[in-house]
């Protein structure tokens, strides 16, 4: 008599006798159905708190964004422009929005936002809503249309596009009156209509002209409406979001503890904004998910100056780790110039500034170490560590849900250096772990203390000095739930931009 054997991972041994002549199909049905019975998937890790939509999700993950402050300003030397100026100062010699993509994409960047309309009310497209716009400049005759341009350099370099429309319009004959609402609706409505998908729609909270002057109440309700009827995936920014909130500074500073969950009730953008530390940390358990967005000139103005040169490698370097590092999207300002290009002196710091990134994060050590976990959810190995270091976003460790507290033991074939550690939650999970310490094995055997911090969130870079080990642990010391952790990175950063000193808050 003949036999199919099968041995299954507890050694059960199966036979099926082919005296009936049995067919293989009906072979092939009993295997399979064995085998769904016996690996069958442990439920993954249930949502916690607020969430990321898809977007926010998309959106957090470019990490990187170019800022384009450019208009009236960067012919008038100023940083707001009163509305008074006049259209024939708009005239760029060699627009070329190509080259700001290009440099864009070349630094890493994955998608650029411009002020299409700041302060002043000076529109970089012929909005039909205004008199202040490019129709009235001596630019292409009055022909020029900058979205237009921008959306075509950005589609032939696979950048995103995104716009930032600001309220407050210093040249409108309507604002500070009701009527003025009904008009920026239809600004919005015109430039999210015509220039395909933006990703991103920039908002602040600027209004008025100071005590004696005028001052708007911005129907944000309205405004908000708009762009999600337009433009549905686009992420909203503003003080309190709703798609991403201000980081609260202008230095290029997440908080060392850095929520991506805000509670918005009752506030607004602008005056009405919550406390500045409050959107540099975020709440521990807000009742929504509004990410932290880090917006920095990579000049001291943000509109192009003369008389200005750009950061330093070493002050873009420390930007990049206090933003991108501490769970922020880094929106970093490039002003073009007078011309209408990016200066030569910033792309060739962009370009040291992304040889540097590379260079530093090209040998993650993590992934040719052992690393063993204190609980794999449901002991199933689809929740296990290697999910730590394949590069697959939607892989993670994950432990059983009332293991809150615990542990990864990194092991290495021999002793290695380092000084630089990536951490990243699985968000679409919701944000988790409050708090954590990292230790590292001396030569005589004992455990010591590392690094200790809080949040990590979509990303966490931790700094510390220099260290020779041929093994780590990371304890989880705090969560609100099961951590799901989708990667971790350990790399040796040379460049020695803060000297032997981690950064200090």
């Amino acid at each position: 008599m003949h036999y199919i054997y099968i041995l299954s991972t507890t050694t059960l041994q199966y036979y099926i006798p082919l005296k009936y002549k049995a067919t293989n199909n009906i072979i092939t049905l009993l295997i399979v159905a064995f085998l769904c019975v016996s690996c069958r998937s442990v439920e993954p890790p249930a949502p916690y708190g607020a969430c990321p939509t898809a977007s926010q999700i998309a959106w957090q993950r470019m990490e990187m964004n170019m800022f384009c402050h450019f208009g009236p300003n960067t012919f008038t030397d100023k940083e707001w422009g009163d509305g008074t100026e006049s259209e024939e100062l708009f005239d760029p010699t060699d627009l070329d929005c190509n080259q700001w993509a290009e440099t864009a994409k070349m630094a890493g960047m994955k998608g650029i936002i411009v002020t299409a309309k700041h302060h002043d009310g000076f529109c970089l497209w012929p909005n039909p809503h205004s008199t202040h716009t490019v129709l009235r400049s001596p630019w292409k005759d009055g022909k020029g249309d900058l979205l237009v341009l921008l959306r075509q350099a950005c589609d032939n370099n696979g950048l995103k596009m995104g716009i930032y429309i600001s309220p407050w319009d210093r040249n409108a004959p309507t604002y500070g009156t009701e009527a003025y609402n009904e008009t920026f609706r239809l600004t919005l409505q015109d430039a999210l209509s015509r220039y395909g998908e933006i990703f991103e729609q920039w908002f602040d909270g600027a209004n008025g002209e100071g005590p004696a002057g005028k001052k708007q109440t911005y129907d944000w309700p309205l405004f908000n409406s708009t762009v999600k009827s337009l433009q549905p995936n686009a992420v909203i920014f503003s003080d309190v979001g709703p798609g991403c909130r201000w980081v609260g500074n202008e230095n290029g500073e997440a908080g060392e503890s850095c929520w991506s969950t805000l509670n918005i009730d009752n506030f607004t953008p602008g005056a009405g904004a919550p406390p500045t530390d409050t959107l540099n940390q975020g709440n521990r358990n807000g009742n929504l998910w509004v990410p932290a967005e880090t917006d920095v000139s990579i000049r001291p103005g943000w509109f192009y100056h003369p008389n200005e040169h750009p950061k330093s490698l070493k002050e873009l370097l420390r930007i990049y780790y206090t933003s991108v590092g501490r769970n922020s999207l880094l929106l970093l300002n490039v002003p073009p110039d007078r011309r209408g290009r990016i200066p030569e002196e910033d792309s060739l710091r962009l370009a040291e500034f992304r040889d540097a990134l590379d260079t530093i994060f090209a040998n993650n050590l993590a992934s040719d170490a052992k690393i063993e976990a204190t609980n794999i959810r449901g002991n199933n190995e689809e929740y296990g560590t290697d999910a730590l270091v394949d590069n697959n976003f939607n892989s993670y460790w994950a432990t059983d849900d009332d293991i809150l507290t615990p542990t990864l033991t990194i092991t290495f074939d021999k002793a290695a250096t380092f000084n630089r550690i990536v951490l990243q939650e699985y968000i679409p999970l919701g944000q988790r772990i409050e708090r954590f310490h990292i230790e590292y094995k001396t030569p005589s055997g004992k455990w010591e203390t590392l690094t200790t911090a809080t949040t990590i969130g979509y990303k966490r870079i931790l700094l510390f000095t220099t260290t020779t080990t041929d093994a780590i642990r990371i304890i989880i010391d705090q969560s609100l739930a099961c951590p799901t952790i989708n990667a971790l990175g350990i790399y040796l950063d040379e460049y020695d931009a803060f000297g032997q000193d981690p950064i200090e808050d």
